[in-house]
């Protein structure tokens, strides 16, 4: 399972300027238990970009969202509110986020990050990854992860060694940056380019106090609090 926790309101909003008509999709697996996805988060999200002045022009939840076929079974069936939208918010970690980015060319966001746990917390047999770094950057790389899909992890473009669209690291596979620019390319978003991602501040990967009490974090603690026993 992976941990999320929504974005804060004013973040979101800034990757969502410029876009009036915004398409909800919310995660049921472990988003909604995490309460940033299901119909709770969805709802949230919703009332928050209505005050703020957006409009949802449509909205949908998917039982996984990291399940690239059963995304695009779901959303061909709001091919009509797809159509009437200019973004696609989405209430899920950063694997589905980018699930969804695979089966269509809507401009897609995240609405939360992916909180790092440490050690293993599972195993995703598809080619989406992700670090859980606490920040996602998703919005401003056309929901492609900067920080796995480069070898070398680099937020604002291609090192100096990517040749002929390949990487320098593992000339076999294609270049993370390459990837990210001919996404946005398609989908009409090369301006966001010019947007610079400051350095990654790692202090974000680790999980807020809050988070680190519940069963999330550490189910064995928690289970013997709530019994009254000795830690």
């Amino acid at each position: 399972m992976l941990v999320t926790e929504l974005k804060p309101v004013e973040e979101i909003l800034e990757f969502l300027e410029g876009k009036e008509n915004i398409f909800l999709l919310g995660c049921n697996g472990c988003a909604e238990v995490c309460k940033t996805g299901g119909e709770e988060g969805l709802k949230k999200i919703e009332e928050e970009l209505i005050n703020s002045g957006k409009k949802i022009s449509g909205r949908l939840l998917v039982e996984f969202v990291c399940n690239k076929f059963l995304v695009k079974l779901r959303l061909e069936r709001k091919r009509l509110d797809l159509s009437h939208s200019q973004a696609l918010l989405v209430l899920s970690c950063g694997i589905g986020v980018q699930a969804v980015s695979k089966v269509t060319d809507l401009p897609v966001f995240p609405a939360a990050n992916t909180l790092n746990l440490g050690g293993f917390q599972g195993l995703w047999p598809s080619e989406e990854r992700c670090q859980a770094c606490g920040d996602c950057l998703l919005a401003y790389t056309g929901g492609i992860c900067p920080v796995t899909a480069c070898s070398k992890s680099l937020l604002n473009g291609p090192c100096g060694g990517a040749t002929n669209g390949k990487c320098e690291v593992d000339p076999e596979i294609e270049c993370g940056w390459v990837k990210i620019y001919n996404k946005l390319k398609k989908i009409g978003r090369l301006d966001i380019l010019s947007h610079i991602i400051p350095p990654k501040d790692f202090e974000k990967m680790r999980p807020s106090s809050q988070i680190r009490k519940t069963r999330f974090f550490d189910i064995e603690k928690e289970t013997l609090e709530e019994r009254g026993e000795e830690l």
